[in-house]
């Protein structure tokens, strides 16, 4: 199958293209750096060097590429997370959400492509009332921090667009992304105890390793069909019993613990709802509907052997 990448020199974006490329798939991946050009080469893929804002580029490079199908993986964050302002700190990545959505779309149809395979997300989006965990049949959150209203807005509008396509339409739901390349910043805020337990900790949170995520990704292009699937391990767990789980597997001391009123001021309503609101998602559809099962099922195994390069260090 010939599979066109948007976004091939991400974190999860290079692990998906080697895995296609080992899966036997003729790859094309974008990259907005020439100078990243050569990893893309290195994995086995073409590079293509392209602006995924770039209307008329994405079209040409799909148009060469002729590919069976697109996944996009495009996001653009960079440098220090400002969760007080996450709208601002996700500006990019929600441009690309959905002017680079509306551009990967309309390549699709113009060169027949007949799948197309986008990145959203599970998490702080999921409706916080109800039960712990949700499955893709529940609603997102109808009522964000004003801090994440647009961010919310750019994944329900990929959401729609991608599954109202005139084409096989896949919404994978991405949870909190760890391993190499993910997760180094946040095991530098639990080494210096910046990452506390706000309240009792009562936010849930599903993760995923990044190898799990590509392997996930890779299962809907060559079997998926259309709909929306939560990629997630198989623990859901609130923050006061995944957070201490981490801090020991690095080396860290236990975190502290902040009243809500204070972590309110001091950080910002979205941190204080995620910490202490957020649901999980069960991953029931993706391992039936994409057969698809991670071999990291819980990030108490994945904290404690899946944070640095795993190749020989999985159990």
């Amino acid at each position: 199958m010939r599979v066109f990448v948007a976004g091939g020199t991400g974190a999860l974006g290079r692990r998906l293209v080697r895995q296609l490329v080992a899966h036997g798939h003729e790859v094309t991946a974008t990259t907005r750096s020439a100078g990243k050009a050569g990893e893309l080469a290195a994995l086995g893929a073409r590079p293509v060097v392209v602006d995924g804002l770039d209307g008329l580029g994405v079209g040409r490079a799909v148009a060469e590429a002729q590919p069976d199908a697109i996944v996009h993986q495009m996001t653009a964050l960079a440098g220090v997370a400002d969760l007080r302002h996450f709208d601002r700190w996700f500006a990019t990545t929600n441009e690309l959400r959905t002017t680079g959505t509306r551009h990967l779309l309309a390549a699709a149809q113009a060169s027949g492509v007949e799948k197309v395979v986008a990145q959203s997300y599970t998490g702080w989006t999921n409706i916080r009332t109800g039960g712990p965990v949700k499955t893709e049949d529940d609603p997102l959150d109808p009522h964000p921090a004003k801090a994440q209203r647009e961010s919310m807005a750019a994944v329900q509008f990929l959401e729609r667009a991608v599954t109202g396509a005139p084409l096989t339409g896949i919404v994978l739901r991405y949870g909190n992304f760890y391993g190499p390349g993910a997760s180094e910043s946040m095991v530098e805020l639990v080494r210096a105890r910046r990452l506390p337990i706000i309240g009792r900790g009562t936010g849930v949170w599903s993760f995923i390793h990044l190898d799990d995520a590509a392997t996930a990704t890779v299962a809907a292009v060559e079997r998926g069909t259309a709909g929306v699937y939560n990629v997630v391990d198989d623990d859901p767990a609130p923050v006061a019993e995944w957070l201490p789980h981490l801090a020991e597997a690095v080396g860290a001391k236990p975190p502290l613990r902040l009243p809500v009123w204070l972590a309110r001021a001091a950080a910002g309503e979205v941190v204080v709802g995620w910490m202490t609101e957020g649901r999980g998602a069960s991953n029931d559809r993706a391992k039936s509907e994409l057969d698809w099962r991670p071999a990291w099922t819980s990030w108490r195994d994945g904290f404690r052997h899946g944070l640095t390069d795993v190749a020989e260090a999985r159990p």
